[in-house]
């Protein structure tokens, strides 16, 4: 059966090999953080998948992830105040991004005060671009809502929403599940928050993205089934497992899997996509829309 091509909505090619993606059932990646400068010798080359990315971290002076020892100096923007936002912004884009990064960690450092993260915002929709969170800590959820960030790239984890604003987060912004990045097969009280946190905020109408943080831990290079089971337990259908899969429409590829048809339970869709590969559109389209 063919389906339509699948992206990872959160990946770190620098600490991955992209090559082995294709193969695995990836066709596209959002890429949330690297060196501008490497970032933008990704797109087009052969044997990768399509490479959307975001350029540097835009974060606090001192704020996550400066002097990690897996980010490069070139991979974190510091963003001293809000003159300096567009610039900051400006060169993402000038490297070939196609979102920006913020980062609003407080529980690692300093964060981008309100008027600071306010005009990256503004600046990144000026451009014409979305606006892509890391949040992390208590509050920073309602400050990206507050801001009007686009995408959170991963399920909050760190406090319960209550459900007012996880209404209001369904209502503007899509989040990248990233799930499995707790424990990693080994579930941890932090997933089940996050869990928690997705189910209510589907339930509400919100869009979830599949996304991995690959490069963060130990995470298959390729589709991620124990993400996706994790993504069904939180309620999502096959429909809706689907529709996360494919955040970025490829026309020219597809996902061939071993199946005949799609299964009604959620779990035997997930199942049915073990040895999912990825290959050119047929000539004549058969795939599902």
């Amino acid at each position: 059966m063919l389906l339509p091509a699948f992206t990872d909505a959160h990946v770190h090619l620098g600490l991955a090999d992209p090559r082995a993606l294709l193969p695995a059932g990836i066709a596209a990646v959002d890429d949330l953080g690297w060196d501008p400068r490497v970032a933008a010798t990704w797109p087009g080359t052969a044997g990768l998948p399509l490479v959307r990315f975001a350029g540097a971290f835009l974060t606090a002076a001192g704020g996550y992830p400066s002097g990690r020892a897996w980010a490069p100096d070139a991979a974190v923007e510091p963003v001293a105040g809000p003159e300096h936002a567009a610039a900051a912004v400006g060169r993402q884009l000038a490297a070939g991004a196609s979102f920006v990064k913020v980062v609003l960690h407080a529980d690692a450092g300093p964060v981008l005060d309100d008027p600071t993260l306010a005009a990256l915002v503004a600046a990144a929709h000026s451009a014409g671009v979305d606006v892509v969170a890391h949040v992390e800590g208590p509050g920073q959820t309602a400050r990206a809502v507050a801001a009007g960030v686009d995408r959170l790239a991963h399920t909050p984890w760190s406090e319960r929403l209550d459900d007012a604003l996880v209404a209001a987060a369904a209502a503007t912004q899509a989040w990248v599940s990233t799930l499995d990045i707790h424990g990693w097969g080994d579930p941890t009280p932090q997933q089940a928050v996050a869990q928690d946190n997705l189910r209510r905020f589907h339930a509400a109408g919100g869009l979830v993205v599949y996304g991995t943080d690959l490069g963060n831990g130990p995470l298959p290079e390729g589709l991620n089934l124990r993400e996706l089971h994790l993504l069904a337990d939180a309620g999502l259908g096959t429909d809706g497992l689907l529709r996360a899969l494919t955040s970025v429409r490829l026309p020219d590829l597809r996902t061939h899997v071993a199946a005949d048809a799609l299964p009604d339970d959620a779990h035997a869709f997930v199942d049915a996509l073990r040895g999912a590969t990825v290959i050119p559109a047929p000539p004549t389209e058969g795939a599902l829309a």
